[in-house]
């Protein structure tokens, strides 16, 4: 955690329990740092008291076994099956014949070269198993849909045939169609287990339905439930997709309905074994080579024309790189106030790396005094790309500068930029316009880093510190945050004003950056809310990197004067969206503790 973010965690704490459980919260987060107590505990470490505090004790899954639902659908459990070891077909027949919610089929297509007849004596007593022997291998979509042709119920539910279900998993199904009868596609988060399934690892504590994120990596997955009407119309599984085709038929059921719900909690269990992914990312290369023609599909039927490459050194996460439309203009705000050598850093990447050729840079000069500044603006006003205009009140306030800037332009798109940052990526316009210019995109952020190339920006995450906060703050180069989050193209609810890429039409559709409220902080995760609350999305675009020597322009909020205009800015943004900010940010998780930006697990009991 960086210096802005633990003050602020700080205030956050001081301001719901007061002084004296602050401090002794200080002393005991010192303490726990010297003799690795549970505010250090690894994700893992940390994974184990969630289970321990969240999941349902043996009274609680007696009190699921009598529970009486208004609606009780039937949910059919669709498993492909190829060479399934006899440990992992019963230890998966075991696991349903105890789930505590009873109504539900398990259907198993078997693509095997020889039936196992030890098979029958496993299933051959409960009518709720039907196993069907295909007598040759259709491969995984044609095995898929053998089982899938058996299944009779009103929901379908997608099962690998060496994973496992928890025994309330078919109970917290069902309770949240009791909750959201309207919903047609369900997903929920996962974990990993070894050889002895007690041993649980890596839980995936995803957020809700985002489709960016979505086509990016397939961080759905397991486990994913259709209504059968839905699955009807997909018309079940493609060929051509193998080792894919669950993102295939995920993405066509986001095509198809937009009654999507995500249960928070861990509903399925992803087996580490030699042949599967969960271990090794390398053990299907197929799949992954077949994931960009799923999502290269998805698009053309979206009618979205774009590049799909792989991204980066993450196995299943892809880069989407849309193709720009005509030749929109792009005007380059820069607010400026002396200190031209930070300046010239950024001016000169962007002349010396920029790939796209319709763009002008406006500088905001801001009230500076040094006479080498006017020289330097005179200097580059001789480059028919530049233009410098003066802001005309005294002062700082960054809203309004930008909102000069922008008024002073007359570009199709627009992106604040801070002085204080160098660009890394030619080609970062393009990419910037690539999704600015679709109609459900409201603002794009970038992935910016410290000059030691560890993570200063990568989205920021709203309700966390009691405010927001930048995502995933000073993990190191080389290193990935949770799932590689830093490194993927994500949906946020807001990416901060020190690059931030829009229509200008947004500007004026939003009522611009709010001048009165907030001056110095905050401003960009207000305009962000705003643009969130015309129904746009806020994309995160990893591919498009700076440096931002961050803070080195105006120092840290350290002095009375600032420290008191940044609570009050900080009380404008929590009165304003309080509702907002009150809840678990839906690009994030309920699962996340509040205090950290980071994705670290919470511990305590969570009421969802």
């Amino acid at each position: 955690m960086n210096i802005k973010n633990a003050v602020n965690a700080t205030k956050f704490y001081f301001e719901k329990y007061g002084f004296i459980k602050t401090v002794k919260k200080v002393f005991r987060a010192l303490y726990n740092r010297i003799f690795k107590k549970e505010s250090f505990f690894s994700q893992n470490e940390r994974y184990r008291l969630w289970i321990k505090n969240n999941e349902p004790t043996a009274e609680e899954l007696e009190e699921e076994c009598n529970y009486k639902f208004d609606i009780n659908p039937k949910i059919s459990i669709v498993v492909p099956m190829y060479n399934t070891p006899m440990n992992y077909f019963k230890e998966l027949v075991d696991c349903m014949l105890e789930q505590t919610y009873t109504n539900w089929e398990l259907c198993l297509a078997d693509g095997s070269p020889e039936e196992n007849k030890e098979f029958k004596s496993i299933i051959e007593n409960d009518e709720r198993i039907k196993y069907k022997f295909l007598n040759e291998n259709r491969g995984i979509a044609g095995n898929s849909n053998a089982a899938l042709d058996m299944a009779s119920g009103d929901y379908v539910a997608l099962l690998d045939h060496d994973d496992l279900l928890p025994i309330f998993c078919l109970f917290e199904i069902v309770k949240t169609v009791n909750k959201y009868p309207e919903a047609e596609f369900i997903y929920t988060d996962e974990d990993k287990i070894a050889e002895k399934k007690e041993k649980r690892i890596d839980p995936h504590f995803k957020p809700d339905f985002a489709i960016d994120t979505l086509r990016s990596n397939n961080y759905i997955t397991h486990l994913s439930i259709f209504k059968k009407e839905l699955m009807d119309k997909l018309g079940g599984f493609k060929e051509g997709y193998d080792g894919a085709q669950d993102f295939d038929i995920i993405l066509r059921a986001t095509e198809n309905t937009d009654k999507i719900v995500h249960i928070p909690k861990i509903l399925y269990h992803w087996r580490i074994n030699p042949n599967s992914t969960a271990m090794l990312s390398d053990s299907k290369p197929y799949a992954y080579e077949a994931g960009i023609r799923v999502i290269e599909d998805h698009l053309k039927r979206q009618g979205l024309k774009a590049k799909v490459t792989h991204g980066g050194d993450i196995k299943g996460v892809y880069e989407v790189e849309y193709e720009v439309e005509g030749n929109p203009s792009v005007s380059i705000i820069i607010p400026s106030k002396d200190n031209i050598n930070l300046l010239k850093t950024c001016v000169n990447s962007i002349l010396e790396l920029t790939t796209y050729k319709n763009y002008e840079i406006l500088i905001v000069e801001n009230n500076s005094t040094d006479e080498k500044t006017f020289e330097y603006y005179k200097e580059l006003e001789k480059n028919e790309k530049i233009r410098v205009v003066t802001y005309p009140e005294k002062g700082f306030n960054y809203s309004k500068i930008i909102n000069f800037g922008v008024k002073n332009s007359n570009s199709d798109f627009v992106i604040q930029l801070n002085n204080d940052t160098k660009l890394l990526t030619p080609n970062w316009l393009e990419k910037f316009i690539g999704f600015a210019q679709r109609k459900d995109v409201g603002a794009v952020g970038a992935r910016l880093y410290y000059d030691d190339k560890s993570i200063q920006h990568a989205g920021i995450e709203v309700g966390v510190q009691g405010i927001a906060a930048n995502m995933y703050v000073e993990t190191p180069k080389n290193q990935h945050a949770y799932f590689g989050r830093e490194c993927t193209t994500r949906n946020v609810s807001a990416v901060t004003g020190a690059c931030l890429f829009s229509r200008r039409s947004i500007y004026e559709e939003v009522g611009y950056m709010d001048e009165e409220n907030f001056a110095v902080a905050f401003n960009d995760v207000d305009f962000c809310l705003k643009i969130r609350q015309k129904g746009y999305l806020i994309v995160y675009d990893p591919y498009i990197e700076f440096i931002h020597y961050e803070s080195k322009t105006r120092g840290y909020e350290l002095s009375k004067e600032k420290e008191e205009r940044f609570n009050k800015e900080a009380s404008n943004l929590k009165e304003k969206w309080k509702d907002v900010l009150e809840k678990s940010d839906m690009y994030s998780s309920i699962n996340f503790a509040k205090e950290s930006p980071n994705s670290k697990i919470r511990t305590d009991k969570i009421m969802y």
